[in-house]
């Protein structure tokens, strides 16, 4: 069965980084588009990136384009959420997803505060 586990989140400082990692399971990576979401309290989980399979293209949300960056290793299985210059509204539940069938993984917690 598809599976997607999240990893990487933890509480980093404004201005930090930090680096989300998607490992999957059960269909073939290498076809599929994967995205990274996010959910902050009280608030609808929205799109925050999104890369193409084969041409790697990628997609951001206007709060954090030049910022963050998603990227894949196909070997790996694996997708990334590099996230650089961090903001106190980027605290979110950040979830992994394979648009093709609505599968997400569990989320990482992320929260960048002083």
């Amino acid at each position: 069965q598809v599976q997607l586990v999240e990893s990487g989140g933890g509480l980093v400082q404004p201005g930090g980084s930090l680096r989300l990692s998607c490992a999957t399971s059960g269909f073939t990576f290498s076809d599929y588009v994967m995205s990274w979401y996010r959910q902050a309290p009280g608030l609808h989980r929205e799109l925050v990136a999104t890369i193409a399979p084969a041409s790697r293209s990628t997609n951001y949300a206007d709060s954090v384009k030049g910022r963050f960056t998603i990227s894949r290793d196909d070997a790996k299985r694996a997708v990334y959420l590099q996230m650089n210059s961090l903001k106190p509204e980027d605290t979110a539940v950040y979830y992994c997803r394979r648009p093709a069938g609505g599968y997400w993984g569990q989320g990482t917690q992320v929260t960048v505060s002083s």
